[in-house]
């Protein structure tokens, strides 16, 4: 098998079930380590160091077409519950035909700001909400391939806990 993924065909959010229509596009989070520098005795030079689990601020992006009520009530300070759904173009070079992959990403989020936009005669108020991501878990074609949960000490990539021996060794 020779796939080739293309491109997301389309996607939609939803807020605990609800379709969050105006959507016009969604900037998902970068997943960086918080991390430190280690020097001294015995390394030659400098290595920035990841903190196994440990992630810097993750940040979800939405921007709307215009106002509407759910840009609104997403600023509510809560944690709300968004899941991104997507349908991702592959072509596959050994058969010639295309297949289609779900994609979901699921979060829990706070909100940091929420830009109204602009009012402009015929054009878009390019409105924006911008989360703090406590929790994320990214499934691909049906497998899960990442759960982070600043939380409750979650960290798999992969298939491996990287945060299970942390939380055995903190008697969680």
């Amino acid at each position: 098998m020779n796939e080739v993924p293309e491109k997301l065909i389309n996607f939609r959010v939803y807020q605990d079930g609800n379709d969050l229509l105006g959507v016009a596009d969604a900037e998902l989070p970068s997943l960086e380590y918080m991390s430190e520098t280690v020097k001294g005795a015995g390394v030659a030079g400098e290595v920035e160091s990841p903190t196994i689990g440990h992630f810097g601020k993750m940040s979800l992006k939405l921007s709307w077409r215009t106002v509407t009520k759910p840009l609104v009530f997403l600023a509510k300070p809560i944690t709300h519950a968004l899941d991104l759904r997507g349908a991702i173009q592959n072509y596959d070079a050994s058969s010639g035909e295309y297949k289609v992959k779900p994609l979901r990403v699921a979060v829990r989020a706070t909100p940091k700001k929420s830009e109204l936009g602009k009012m402009e005669m015929g054009g878009t108020g390019d409105g924006s909400n911008e989360f703090e991501v406590i929790y994320i878990k990214i499934d691909l074609d049906g497998e899960t391939i990442a759960e982070i949960d600043k939380y409750n000490y979650i960290c798999i990539i992969d298939g491996t806990d990287y945060l299970a021996e942390v939380r055995k060794a903190l008697g969680l």
